[in-house]
């Protein structure tokens, strides 16, 4: 089986692509499977946070680019900048994994979550599309569960 054994960030040539979802590019050593079909073994030195359009370097010499798989996630919206702010606050302070874009917040779907934003005056809406959340501030990549 070939092995996928560095990453390589940012764009380049690839041969082949694979497409998982947030959860399945925070890896370490698992099988998968390129769009194309071919099996290779990610088996890299600690557990990576695989960005999109990472490159995965195969022993072969090939190059396999990491594509972010549409999911399904909590669109937020709020009826102003301010209000916008207000609920991302609330959604750092529950220290949930979170893309932040100009007019929107994108999480993961949970019907608790769902219905505080909408008390506080949010509009929500299912969608499908990748997620990227926002990294860590103190670090690069995923944050983790920590004592306050």
């Amino acid at each position: 089986m070939l092995r996928a054994f560095a990453v390589l960030k940012g764009k380049g040539a690839s041969n082949d692509s694979v497409t998982l979802t947030y959860e399945d590019r925070f890896k370490r050593r698992v099988v998968l499977h390129t769009d194309l079909g071919i099996e290779f073994l990610l088996d890299l030195p600690t557990v990576t946070d695989l960005q999109h359009g990472d490159l995965l370097k195969l022993e072969n010499g090939a190059l396999v680019e990491v594509i972010a798989a549409p999911e399904d996630l909590l669109e937020i919206r709020g009826a102003d900048t301010r209000s916008l702010v207000r609920l991302t606050w609330h959604i750092g302070n529950r220290h949930l994994a979170c893309m932040i874009e100009d007019d929107r917040l994108l999480v993961r779907p949970d019907h608790v979550i769902q219905h505080m934003i909408e008390h506080l005056g949010g509009r929500t809406s299912l969608v499908q599309e990748p997620f990227m959340p926002e990294g860590g501030a103190y670090g690069r990549g995923r944050t983790h569960s920590h004592d306050h």
